[in-house]
C-alpha cells in the first residue's frame, strides 16, 4: 500500500474513470513543488474532464483541499494541485509532447500495484 493516502485516493479515482498509463513519481528530494506527481491520460476531451471531475469529487469528499485546478475547460492538460500530490491529466495527444516522465526522469517511479490491484 502507498504511504501517502492522498496519492492512493488520486490513483484510484483516475483508474475508476479508465485513465490510462498511470504513473506516480516520487518527487521528494527532486522538486520542492510536491512530494508526488501523478501523470495519466484520457483518450478524448470528455474522458480527460471525467477523470479530473472524479478526482475533484473524491478528494473533496475526503476533506482534501484542492489548491489549484487549471486547464479543465480546454481538456488538453488538466493540473490538479492537492498540495503534496500534483496530478497531471493529459489528453493522449498532449502527453507524449510534454513527456513529463522524461523531464522528471531522475524521480523514482512509485509502485502502484498495491493500489490498482
Amino acid at each position: 500500500m502507498l504511504v501517502n493516502e492522498t496519492l492512493s485516493l488520486a490513483v484510484k479515482a483516475i483508474d475508476d474513470k479508465r485513465g490510462e498509463n498511470i504513473v506516480a513519481l516520487n518527487m521528494q528530494g527532486v522538486s520542492l513543488i510536491a512530494d508526488y506527481f501523478v501523470i495519466c491520460h484520457g483518450n478524448s476531451d470528455k474522458q480527460v474532464q471525467a477523470i479530473a471531475y472524479e478526482l475533484k469529487k473524491v478528494v473533496q469528499e475526503q476533506g482534501i483541499e484542492i489548491k489549484r485546478l487549471e486547464g479543465f475547460d480546454q481538456a488538453r492538460w488538466v493540473l490538479i494541485d492537492l498540495g503534496d500530490v500534483v496530478v497531471h491529466v493529459f489528453h493522449k495527444d498532449e502527453r507524449a509532447y510534454y513527456n513529463l516522465e522524461k523531464l522528471w526522469g531522475d524521480a523514482p517511479v512509485v509502485e502502484l500495484e498495491g493500489v490498482l490491484g
